[in-house]
């Protein structure tokens, strides 16, 4: 059978891997890295605005 916790605070995570590991459960840590294009483009719109490419909106035009 396989448990999946989601949501755990990390002042909780000591006393869940200490209970797991004293009842004889194995842990995994699954780590799902970010889909490598969108870094990618993250990246280059940071660069961008760096670089001075962006755009400047006033909030009162942003719902228009």
């Amino acid at each position: 059978m396989e448990l999946i916790l989601k949501n755990v605070k990390k002042k909780d995570l000591p006393v869940l891997k200490s209970l797991a590991k004293s009842l004889g459960f194995e842990i995994e840590k699954e780590e799902k890295p970010y889909n490598p294009e969108f870094v990618k483009e993250i990246l280059e719109a940071e660069q961008s605005i760096k670089d001075g490419k962006g755009v400047k909106i006033k909030l009162e035009d942003l719902w228009k």
